[in-house]
C-alpha cells in the first residue's frame, strides 16, 4: 500500500538528560503539551554522588550520548546545571555537536544567564541541593558574566537521587527565606532534578521578584535557539519575555 510522508513536528529540539535525572523530563512536557515540537531524549551516565570530579567525568560520554538523538535538530540542550558551569558552555557545544555539527546548543547556567539579562537581573539569591564544592564553581561563572550571588541557601544533599525526592513546599520555603537578602532582583532554583514548576507562579506572586530555575530556562533557551516563540508555554515571569536566538557569552 503506498503511503505519504510529511517533514514530521514543526519544531525538533534534543535533551541530553542525566541518567538519575527524575524531573527534567516531566517538566518538558508541562511546557511543550500540545505543542508543534518534537522533544527528543538521550540519557548520558551520570553518578548519584553529585562531585566535580563525577560531574566533569560526563565530558568524556557526551559525544556518544548525543549521537543517539535523532538527526535534523533544530536545537539540543544539555541538562546539567553544575556539569555545564564546571566544563563551559564551549565544551559542551563543542562535545553535542560532534554528532550534531551546526546545531545551536545550550545548557542551564547559560540559559539562566540568558534568561537573567532577559528580566534585566544582576544581583540574585541562589537556592541549590548542592555542596559547597559543586556550589563554588558556579558562583564563579554566574558573577564572572556580570550576574553578582549576593545570597546562596543550599539543602547540603549530594545525592542526586534524594534530590529528586525534595518537595515543592521545600523549595518554596527556601526561595521564600532566600529573597529576605538585601537588594535581591531574582531567585535561581539550580539543579534540572530540582522540582520546582508548580511553585514558580505562587513564589513571583508572593515575592514579587522572578524566580528562575534551571529547567524553566533551559526550555525556554533551547525553544528560543530553536527559532521558537514560546512566551506563554511554561510558568514565570521568563517566559513572558521572548526567547533567545543566539548563544551566551
Amino acid at each position: 500500500m503506498k503511503y505519504d510522508l510529511d517533514t514530521g513536528m514543526g519544531t525538533r529540539i534534543g535533551l541530553v538528560v542525566l541518567s538519575t535525572d527524575e524531573t527534567l523530563e516531566t517538566e518538558a512536557r508541562h511546557v511543550l503539551a500540545g505543542r508543534d515540537v518534537g522533544v527528543h531524549h538521550t540519557r548520558i551516565f551520570s553518578d548519584n554522588e553529585v562531585s566535580p570530579a563525577n560531574l566533569l567525568s560526563m565530558q568524556e560520554r557526551m559525544a556518544a550520548s548525543a549521537a543517539l538523538l535523532p538527526g535534523e535538530l533544530n536545537a539540543v540542550g544539555y541538562g546539567c546545571t553544575s556539569a555545564s558551569a564546571l566544563m563551559g558552555p564551549d565544551l559542551v557545544e563543542g562535545q553535542v555537536q560532534l554528532a550534531h555539527p551546526g546545531v545551536p546548543v545550550t545548557n542551564p547556567i547559560s540559559a539562566v544567564v540568558a534568561g537573567l539579562r532577559a528580566l534585566n537581573a544582576s544581583r540574585i539569591a541562589m537556592v541549590t541541593p548542592y555542596s559547597a564544592q559543586v556550589i563554588a564553581p558556579m558562583r564563579t561563572f554566574l558573577e564572572s558574566r556580570g550576574i553578582e550571588v549576593v545570597h546562596n541557601l543550599s539543602f547540603g544533599e549530594t545525592d542526586d537521587r534524594r534530590v529528586a525526592r525534595i518537595t515543592e513546599s521545600s523549595t518554596h520555603a527556601a526561595v521564600t527565606e532566600a529573597a529576605k537578602a538585601a537588594g535581591v532582583q531574582a531567585i535561581f532554583t539550580s539543579c534540572t532534578n530540582l522540582r520546582t514548576f508548580g511553585v514558580i507562579d505562587t513564589l513571583e506572586s508572593e515575592l514579587g521578584l522572578p524566580v528562575i530555575s534551571s529547567n524553566q530556562a533551559l526550555l525556554w533557551h533551547v525553544l528560543g535557539r530553536a527559532g521558537t516563540d514560546a512566551r506563554g508555554w511554561g510558568p514565570g515571569w521568563l517566559f513572558q519575555t521572548e526567547g533567545v536566538r543566539t548563544a551566551v557569552a
